[in-house]
């Protein structure tokens, strides 16, 4: 496999005041390949999203080490960018708050595209076709589209930009439950076509099933169980694994969805 991000042993904690230092992530270690989609998941609050930000360069590590491509990857600072920070992007949960109101959403699109000029392939009419909407959309503002739509073009702006590395950061959790499998799968459909590795982070194990490989869960800052996701899905071992699965509704009855 090909790999293009690694954690080691990661460790971050913050700081609260009256409460000292809050241990967010506790000795996590995971790796993501090329062509690949990995599931990050456990309940709100275990950690996933200072991952992300970790990973980013968005928040410090207290120990261990993350890697991309080889090379550390640093907090990012007001002046100055790493190498590595073009080349992982980021869809988050909310799209509003990600787009940028006052610009159609065509030019935010074109931002990502002129990151990277290898992406000749790709243009804002396409790009747009892509996720689903209109070309003629571009002349269109995030306000005047629906969460879904919005969210969409913020996948699409982070394909622009031609990342090694995309991450979803509970992306489908404030959207309908009719568009969410949707939206995880047009995710897995954009990264793969570029060769790109997909960290899906997620509390929603049904959908981690339908789009990852491989599959981590978490619970209180570390990771209790990995692997390929038939087999913990079939076969889990940890007790917090077997309570997420059994709490998913499902019309056998049984706590699990069917197939």
């Amino acid at each position: 496999m090909n790999v293009l991000l690694e954690l080691d042993d990661v460790r971050v904690s913050y700081r609260q005041p009256g409460r000292g230092r809050i241990q967010a992530v506790r000795g996590v270690s995971l790796s993501l390949g090329a062509g690949t989609v990995l599931g990050l998941v456990g309940e709100s609050g275990c950690g996933k999203s200072t991952i992300a930000k970790a990973v980013c360069g968005l928040v410090p590590i207290d120990d261990g080490s993350i890697t991309f491509r080889g090379e550390p990857v640093r907090r990012l600072g007001l002046r100055r960018r790493d190498p590595h920070a073009m080349r992982i992007q980021m869809v988050f949960q909310n799209p509003y708050a990600s787009l940028n109101p006052r610009r159609t959403v065509g030019r935010q699109i074109e931002d990502g595209l002129r990151v990277n000029p290898d992406q000749a392939a790709w243009s804002v009419a396409s790009l747009l076709e892509e996720v689903e909407l209109e070309p003629a959309w571009a002349s269109r503002y995030p306000h005047q589209l629906s969460g879904g739509q919005r969210q969409r073009i913020a996948i699409a702006r982070a394909i622009a930009s031609g990342p090694d590395v995309l991450i979803g950061d509970e992306p489908i959790a404030s959207l309908d439950a009719s568009l969410q499998a949707r939206v995880a799968l047009l995710m897995r459909k954009l990264a793969l076509a570029t060769g790109a590795g997909l960290l899906f982070i997620s509390h929603d194990l049904s959908v981690v099933r339908v789009i990852a490989d491989e599959v981590a869960v978490m619970n209180a800052g570390e990771i209790v169980e990995q692997g390929r996701v038939q087999r913990v899905w079939e076969h889990p071992e940890a007790a917090y694994t077997q309570r997420l699965l059994a709490a998913i509704p499902a019309v056998d009855g049984l706590g699990r969805l069917p197939g």
